[in-house]
């Protein structure tokens, strides 16, 4: 049974990747083993979780004395990455976690090569161009 107070927090510009499983083929239709597949440098899967960015600090800030700055909330530049979206991204750059007995990857946003979004979402961002 698993713990309702227990919540996997995603924190910075990383992102929560469920990998995709199943059996790999090659473009000639050949099923590669999963050693071979472990040797690819690019893995794929889908984001359920995102951080809330690269952390900013406020521009007034920086030449203050660090003990002087007072505390508040922190700003952040946001990730491309939203909770659905399809990641391809560099496998090394990826670690792998168990956290109630699945599988995940915590992936940073520089890794990601290519993002595919679902149209729901692009016509929600009202971006129909693609």
């Amino acid at each position: 049974m698993t713990d309702p107070l227990k919540k996997l927090i995603v924190v910075g510009d990383r992102v929560l990747v469920v990998p995709q499983e199943g059996e790999e083929r090659t473009n000639v239709g050949l099923y590669l083993p999963p050693t071979a597949v472990d040797r690819q440098a690019v893995q794929s899967g889908r984001i359920v979780a995102t951080g809330p960015g690269t952390p900013l600090s406020p521009p007034a800030e920086l030449d203050a004395e660090p003990w002087k700055i007072p505390g508040g909330e922190g700003r952040f530049l946001p990730i491309q990455a939203r909770i659905g979206d399809f990641a391809l991204f560099f496998r090394k750059a990826a670690v792998e976690i168990t956290f109630e007995g699945k599988r995940y990857l915590v992936v940073p946003q520089a890794a990601i090569l290519i993002l595919v979004r679902s149209k729901d979402i692009l016509d929600e961002l009202g971006s129909s161009d693609l």
